[in-house]
């Protein structure tokens, strides 16, 4: 790895870190001298502090390896396995992103960078879903009342960051709870009962 490579690394997850914790609000200067570097760096590598914010989530999707596990749970040749482990995937990741992903879903009214990024993400979740959704329709798994694409958009929204937000921390319930409710839920209204 280059130097040029090790400082954007060290850029982007010193910004995760701060904004882990303070919020997407933090200035650029902060998170130049967590990374021991001047805020022009991180211009001159970013571009925009919107770069940077794109940059760093996508980082994390690469450290935490979402797209390789779930790649790995469509391989299931079981739909209802398939289904059920790639909501444990989602969530799973969710847990490691909450403070972030909370906090640029927050900010998506007012900043069209985080916006950006936000979007970027989940248009990408959203597409991988879609072609979930057609792998259980092929395989006569999905109710008849969904087509692919309703059935992806609600399994984006009934296992996303708000809903996981909402039961584990605004109704208190344990996350082994929320899992097992969301698996179940999500489970019963797109598949047929295969029992």
């Amino acid at each position: 790895m280059s130097k040029i490579e090790r400082t954007r690394e060290d850029i982007l997850d010193a910004a995760w870190e701060l904004i882990s914790v303070e919020g997407a609000d933090v200035s650029l200067a902060r998170i130049a001298k967590a990374a021991g570097i001047s805020r022009q760096s991180v211009y001159d590598h970013f571009g925009t502090r919107g770069g940077m914010i794109f940059a760093m989530v996508r980082r994390v999707d690469e450290r935490l390896s979402i797209k390789e596990q779930l790649f790995a749970a469509m391989e299931n040749p079981n739909p209802r396995t398939r289904l059920t482990t790639t909501i444990d995937t989602w969530i799973d990741f969710v847990k490691e992103i909450y403070p972030v992903a909370t906090d640029l879903i927050r900010l998506r009214a007012t900043d069209r960078e985080a916006a950006n990024a936000w979007e970027d993400r989940m248009s990408e979740l959203r597409t991988w879903l879609l072609e979930l959704t057609k792998t259980l329709k092929a395989e006569g798994a999905l109710k008849k009342e969904w087509t692919t694409k309703s059935a992806s958009e609600y399994l984006w929204a009934a296992f996303s960051v708000q809903v996981w937000g909402l039961l584990t921390q605004d109704c208190a319930w344990s996350e082994s709870q929320a899992r097992k409710v969301l698996k179940r839920t999500i489970s019963e209204s797109l598949l047929f009962d295969q029992s």
